[in-house]
């Protein structure tokens, strides 16, 4: 594959919301690389007859071309309405999902892109999820780090999506290291990045203050960093969030590290919104997801922006190509 185009699995989400039209639009341009749809093929042609554009549905073993899309069927249990999630559809969101996870670990797809999911549709259809970085890591078997990027900022996540009082508990030293092992190794390895240079903020207002205002920096993260600092990681920090992204500050690293949710992505959304990526650093593959939800009230009107898709589809190339080179 290093001297082949990667051929990656394009989940388009929800099928009520806008992933379906954006597959639709990615395709009716000359495709970052190639892709393989695993969708419900009338919900995409419905997407397209939405749009106005057009879009013929290929075998699973032949390639995309512009206007042309590779789809491997996931049959919905009833007939998408653009709009209106409906909980009966989400066993085809987690069957494609899952299908392509074990595309991926087989190696007869090389990497994964994502559209967004409605979370609380797909456990009102029965399933447990928290997200689908969860599942895939699940799934491999793997540890992993949630990362999203835009072109002037990557910050991956300590915890996700955990209510704000759960924090401090959940932010440990096992945790903190395991998740700056894995950052660290994944911009070496995917970035091609040979010495990253790590900013790690802290969890409390001023990076605690000399314990004034939290010991969480005093008890967790700095003997962390020491530790890793030894064996010749190059971190700054503890750092207080509000003057970590300062300009001057950013242009000295290559990630950031963020101990909760909203600690770090309103600035990096803030920083391109609509070329935002997710990233899921640790599974035995590329993935990358948009960085924005189903929205639902746009699905259909035609005025959603595919730069996050398109963004995705390219980053997650440039990783597949790069792990190809190892």
């Amino acid at each position: 594959m290093a001297d082949a185009r990667p051929r990656l699995a394009l989940i388009p989400g929800e099928p009520a919301g806008i992933g379906p039209e954006l597959c639709v639009r990615l395709i009716q341009q000359e495709p970052a690389t190639d892709l393989l749809a695993l969708a419900d093929p009338a919900t995409l042609q419905a997407a397209a007859a939405a749009l106005g554009l057009p879009l013929q549905i290929l075998p699973p073993d032949r390639s995309a071309r512009p206007g042309a899309l590779p789809v491997l069927p996931i049959t919905q249990a009833v007939p998408t309405r653009f709009g209106h999630a409906d909980p009966r559809n989400a066993a085809a969101v987690m069957d494609a999902l899952s299908e392509a996870a074990r595309l991926c670990q087989q190696g007869t797809l090389h990497g994964m892109v994502t559209g967004p999911v409605h979370k609380a549709n797909i456990n009102a259809g029965g399933f447990a999820y928290t997200g689908t970085t969860e599942l895939l890591a699940g799934m491999a078997g793997v540890d992993v780090v949630m990362m999203l990027a835009t072109p002037a900022l990557r910050v991956a996540l300590v915890t996700t999506h955990l209510p704000l009082r759960d924090v401090p508990a959940a932010v440990t030293a096992p945790l903190v290291e395991r998740c700056l092992r894995i950052l660290h190794r994944a911009l070496q390895q995917d970035f091609g990045i040979a010495q990253p240079r790590i900013d790690v903020l802290g969890l409390n207002p001023h990076a605690g203050e000399d314990g004034l205002l939290g010991r969480e920096e005093i008890d967790v993260i700095i003997p962390v960093l020491q530790r890793l600092r030894a064996e010749g990681l190059a971190l700054r920090g503890p750092l207080p969030a509000d003057t970590a992204f300062l300009p001057q500050l950013r242009a000295g690293n290559d990630a950031v590290l963020a101990m909760y949710h909203d600690q770090g992505l309103p600035v990096l959304k803030a920083s391109g919104f609509e070329q935002g990526i997710n990233i899921t650093l640790g599974l035995p593959y590329p993935r990358v997801a948009v960085d924005h939800g189903t929205a639902l009230d746009l699905a259909g009107t035609g005025r959603a922006d595919p730069a996050s898709l398109i963004a995705a589809v390219r980053q997650c190339a440039a990783l597949a190509q790069q792990r190809a080179r190892r």
